[in-house]
């Protein structure tokens, strides 16, 4: 069950990848254009930095599911299969405490339980936790860039799943990879 809800989540994340990957070069594509033409939109280049921003989160988060990232293995080669195996176990309780370390870090920063007693007041949340996550804009966009941030939560909560199911598959079956 675990492993079909981390297979889905990440099929979703590579999915919302690939589609900010297209973004990333259709921006980058349009940025060539209108500078070519003498009429800079600057806010483009922006707007890209953040689809590749959450494009890399979303990537990295599918990549622990599937265990494709990228890996030194000079150890793991070098050893017998049952040191294999150890060494892989260990490897997933590890990326299990970061991804848990990760939800705490985004839970700290954006503290959603005050912002929701304040009302979602942001004058009333900075004046009660001296946090300004809530205010701050973009550059160019005048977003506020708390809606960006938000690729933090989204590749925690998945770093977690995914790294839940890899340390309760080891638990169960015992298989290497």
């Amino acid at each position: 069950m675990l492993f079909r809800v981390s297979a889905a989540w990440a099929r979703i994340e590579l999915g919302c990848a690939a589609i900010l990957a297209v973004c990333v070069t259709v921006l980058i594509l349009l940025n060539v254009i209108t500078r070519t033409a003498g009429n800079a939109l600057f806010w483009i280049d922006e707007l890209a930095i953040y689809a590749m921003v959450w494009m890399t989160f979303l990537g990295a988060s599918a990549a622990l599911h599937h265990r494709n990232a990228i890996s030194i293995t000079i150890l793991t080669d070098a050893l017998p299969k049952k040191g294999k195996q150890t060494v892989v176990k260990l490897v997933d309780i590890i990326v299990f405490f970061f991804a848990l370390a990760m939800v705490w870090f985004c839970w700290r920063w954006f503290l959603p339980l005050d912002i929701v007693n304040a009302g979602f007041d942001r004058i009333a949340f900075q004046g009660n936790t001296f946090n300004f996550i809530y205010s701050e804009p973009t550059l160019t966009l005048g977003v506020p860039k708390h809606f960006f941030w938000f690729a933090m939560w989204f590749f925690a909560l998945g770093a977690l799943l995914h790294s839940t199911m890899h340390v309760f598959s080891r638990l169960t079956d015992g298989d290497v990879l």
